[in-house]
């Protein structure tokens, strides 16, 4: 696995893999990584003849300066997990590198911000926008793996590549989950144990909402989230909710027909963690 740094090699080599017919497969992240990245490189693998993964923790998308300073950094452990997994190639930039000719925009994001995470990370989307617009920009892939887990950046970078008419396929890939149903996360690694043993009731939670959506009104769905969340009391639930799956518009109601998706934000100590389930209707 080839290792680059400097944007400027990593566009000379995503051309070279042009001129020879391929085509690039792309995995950002942010590191530390897991199997739920490891299944994004599988997935990029058998869509794409090469594949390229970033490793960037962008500095745009923290609201909280101790967020940012305590993300888990394993550069040389990621390496190893990434070249056995076939990746072709690694793109780490430091900052100063990947932001030297570019200006921080303000992207239009359709409202899908406007709920959600938006009001409680103030500018994040932004953030990730600018970022995943520059690692485009770098590596000019034909096609980029993004988990489902953060699913209302999968819908904005959906929007905003088809608003912006970006030639990429943007390729939706479902949560990987430990055995109990936990959400494999990054920041899974700074839970204490008893937070560990708490953390999977987000999942519960979102499982009782599924389950029931077809007996019971959707305000009935909620309350047996909430009473899977209140068997845990180091929980503190931050939003818990119905979107609408093509607009991340709360639902007061279950809609007859198409996708939603429950949505849950809850912190555990200092370690907050997000998951969703798709529902589907009729």
């Amino acid at each position: 696995m080839q290792l680059i740094q400097d944007p400027f090699e990593m566009t000379s080599w995503s051309a070279a893999q042009r001129r020879q017919g391929l085509r690039i497969g792309f995995v950002p992240t942010m590191g530390a990584l897991h199997a739920g990245h490891l299944d994004l490189v599988g997935r990029a693998l058998a869509q794409f003849d090469v594949v390229a993964t970033s490793i960037f923790v962008n500095p745009l998308q923290f609201n909280d300066p101790q967020d940012f300073s305590s993300y888990p950094l394993r550069p040389e452990e990621d390496r190893g997990l990434l070249e056995g997994a076939g990746c072709n190639v690694l793109f780490a930039p430091t900052q100063d590198l990947l932001f030297a000719h570019h200006h921080q925009k303000d992207y239009e994001l359709g409202g899908l911000d406007s709920h959600w995470e938006g009001p409680q990370r103030p500018g994040h989307f932004q953030g990730v926008v600018n970022v995943v617009d520059r690692l485009f920009g770098c590596v000019r892939p034909d096609g980029a793996c993004f988990g489902m887990k953060d699913r209302q950046q999968l819908a904005i970078i959906q929007w905003v590549t088809k608003n912006l008419r970006w030639p990429i396929d943007i390729i939706p890939c479902p949560t990987v989950r430990e055995p109990d149903g936990l959400a494999m996360s990054s920041r899974n690694i700074k839970l204490s144990p008893s937070q560990r043993t708490a953390a999977p009731a987000l999942y519960r939670a979102l499982k009782a909402i599924e389950v029931n959506s077809n007996d019971m009104p959707l305000g009935e769905c909620m309350h047996l989230g909430r009473l899977e969340l209140d068997k845990e009391p180091g929980i503190r639930l931050e939003y818990l909710g119905i979107a609408d799956a093509e607009t991340m518009q709360p639902c007061a109601a279950w809609p007859d027909h198409g996708e939603v998706i429950a949505m849950i934000a809850a912190q555990l100590g200092t370690v907050r963690l997000i998951d969703n389930l798709t529902i589907r209707r009729g």
